[in-house]
């Protein structure tokens, strides 16, 4: 049995810290929990798992996760497959938010995801345990 029972939180060292505080509380509906005033740092939760945000000092370089250790992504995971396209397209139409792909299947078969950037440069996985099953039509066979 596993000493640990899960991740408390996260803590992420942002660019840009009122903006992607913003992209959390805003677009996402996470609540600001607490903060650090002097760091600055701020504190958000969606009552699951709490984030902390961390402003770096000026001219911070991004991470290059084929090239350095460290965190190559968070992993959201989103109720269903309608609120994970909703989101989708919201931060489709977000400005500064980057997406890396679209919804896609797991090639496991075990769920949906797409990728993202959020304001500040950190990597975001949304993802829901659902899958759309396509049925495929077979040639010859009418249903």
């Amino acid at each position: 049995m596993a000493i640990t029972s899960g991740v408390d939180h996260v803590g992420l060292a942002v660019r840009d810290l009122p903006e992607t505080r913003k992209f959390f509380t805003d677009i996402l509906g996470f609540e600001e929990v607490g903060g650090v005033p002097d760091y600055p740092a701020s504190f958000v939760s969606d009552g699951t798992i709490m984030i902390t945000l961390w402003q770096t000092e000026d001219d911070p370089f991004a991470f290059d996760r084929m090239a350095q250790i460290g965190l190559h992504h968070l992993a959201l995971r989103v109720e269903s497959l309608d609120k994970l396209q909703q989101l989708f397209q919201t931060l489709e139409n977000t400005p500064d938010v980057l997406i890396e792909c679209p919804p896609v299947a797991l090639e496991s078969g075990n769920g949906t995801h797409f990728m993202s950037l959020e304001p500040g440069g950190i990597r975001i996985e949304f993802i829901t345990r659902e899958t759309k099953i396509i049925p495929l039509e077979m040639p010859g066979k009418k249903p």
